[in-house]
């Protein structure tokens, strides 16, 4: 008689396939639940809404993602945006653009003493970006005076609030930076060495890979872009705040990453999973706070979300 539960191969196919596209299939029922049971979910100004405040999660995310493929982890991207937001004040006096240059460049700068701590001296990747973690938002509140300054420059302004034929700027940031990096992972060189340095950095290694220099690309990259995503947001409020900006924001991008489909393990990037397990995120704790669900509940959920999708990951059913 044949066994009627499914069979050992057939388990990981099944979780194969909700790996791959759960984040999808989730994100389409939370919108099909919003559709039918949250007043105002499909107007225009819900949606537009909803962006603006996931685009800068997702900048980060895609940084993340990038250092998650090579196998690491890096906790420091919320002190990192909180350091761009402290420096566009101090030298927004020398014009908006340099002064968002010099965040930029600021942020990128913990980035390569992330990956030089952890690509030349050999740190763990967990100790090397908790270090810059609180030393990062330490310093973004030394440069900032441990104070709130207001902006008042019009090009922040614009970057922050304004849009083109209905979309905000902050989104057309965020899809334009998504399809770079989506390019970058697979169509180039680059790309296709942090897949393997992650699926086996010894073997990469061997095979000649550079890939000390690599993985030092691979945290500048993902300090820029979470210096963007300071940018971002330091512009949509228009106020420089190093004590808020950026905080927590390394749980939703970790989240959004994990729950996209990339394995903490690394060997495997995926852009547009990373893009969708922030938005799917986003829409969970919106719809929780809309059905008057406390922000505990929400970030109970997001715990859950996180176990749920680690466990898709593994590779053998035990």
């Amino acid at each position: 008689m044949a066994d009627a539960s499914i069979s050992v191969p057939g388990q990981v196919a099944i979780r194969r396939g909700l790996r791959e596209g759960g984040v999808y299939v989730a994100l389409a029922g939370v919108v099909v639940f919003n559709l039918l049971f949250t007043p105002n979910f499909a107007s225009l100004d819900n949606a537009r809404l909803q962006l603006v405040q996931v685009a800068p999660v997702v900048v980060v995310a895609l940084g993340m993602a990038l250092v998650i493929g090579t196998g690491g982890i890096d906790l420091s991207v919320g002190s990192v945006m909180a350091i761009a937001a402290a420096l566009i004040p101090a030298y927004l006096g020398y014009g908006p653009w340099v002064a968002i240059g010099v965040a930029i460049v600021g942020g990128m700068a913990i980035g390569l003493l992330n990956g030089t701590l952890i690509a030349w001296l050999g740190l763990q990747p967990i100790v090397a970006t908790l270090g810059t973690l609180v030393a990062g938002r330490g310093l973004a509140l030394v440069i900032a005076e441990g104070r709130l300054t207001e902006l008042f420059d019009p090009t922040l302004r614009k970057i922050g609030t304004g849009s083109i034929v209905g979309l905000p700027y902050t989104v057309l940031i965020a899809t334009g930076l998504g399809v770079l990096i989506a390019v970058v992972v697979k169509r180039t060189l680059f790309g296709r060495r942090v897949v393997a340095i992650g699926g086996n950095r010894e073997a990469a290694t061997l095979a000649g890979l550079p890939v000390v220099r690599s993985l030092l690309f691979v945290y500048i990259l993902c300090a820029g872009l979470a210096a963007v995503a300071g940018v971002m947001a330091t512009s949509r409020a228009l106020a420089s705040d190093p004590s808020f900006v950026g905080l927590l924001i390394e749980l939703n991008a970790i989240t959004a990453v994990v729950v996209g489909g990339t394995a903490l393990t690394g060997g495997r990037v995926r852009v547009v999973g990373t893009i969708a397990g922030a938005i799917l995120m986003q829409l969970i704790i919106a719809t929780l706070i809309r059905h008057n669900l406390p922000d505990s509940a929400a970030r109970m959920v997001q715990a859950a979300v996180i176990v749920a999708a680690v466990y898709l990951q593994r590779d053998r059913v035990s």
